[in-house]
């Protein structure tokens, strides 16, 4: 599963145990983007800090584990770079995608995508709220595609950071770690305890 976690939030850990239990998935690896390719901004906070705020969200699951490997590469990170990578690195493992409905319909526009779409399987995590158009994906997307329902959690780290630099209550939105990081460092404009 991979994002800029800028910052990671409740909906992040839901989803990924959504696809975990859905899909009957040994694990689920977080993985940290150091810029992503089809957004216009680049992440508020940097990646060791974004990395820091992962670890601390993903603590108690031991099914979840976090990887710096897009971090390590730095730069525009394309998902065929990583997943190539990692299919070198574990030659044994069988790897799936984890997308929510959003990036279900940017599929066509990602780098390489019929190659990455021959890697793995992609999990797509509908919102009841945000319908993808699976239809209009072209055939090869659609056959490497599992479709699993995401409970609706109207969470966005967008939104997240803008209560946090308003000084509004993100409680029970952010794993407790996670906030404490956040408000011990002064990220998103918050006022830090140090």
């Amino acid at each position: 599963m991979g994002g800029t976690f800028d910052p990671i939030h409740t909906g992040h850990l839901i989803a990924a145990e959504t696809a975990r239990d859905c899909c009957g998935l040994d694990e689920v690896w977080f993985i940290p983007t150091s810029g992503p390719p089809l957004k216009d901004n680049g992440p508020a906070v940097p990646a060791e800090s974004r990395l820091e705020m992962v670890r601390a969200a993903i603590n108690d699951n031991p099914a979840f584990t976090c990887s710096d490997i897009e971090l390590k590469r730095g730069g525009v990170s394309y998902s065929i770079d990583t997943v190539k990578e990692l299919t070198s690195l574990y030659p044994q493992h069988a790897f799936f995608y984890i997308i929510g409905s959003d990036r279900i319909n940017d599929l066509p526009r990602w780098h390489a995508v019929e190659e990455l779409a021959a890697l793995v399987f992609f999990i797509g995590l509908e919102r009841p709220s945000e319908k993808a158009d699976v239809a209009a994906l072209p055939r090869f997307l659609k056959e490497r595609l599992i479709a699993a329902e995401m409970p609706a959690i109207g969470i966005s780290s967008t939104a997240l950071r803008k209560q946090l630099r308003e000084g509004r209550s993100v409680r029970y939105l952010l794993p407790e770690a996670v906030h404490q990081l956040i408000r011990r460092h002064g990220w998103y404009g918050t006022r830090g305890d140090d």
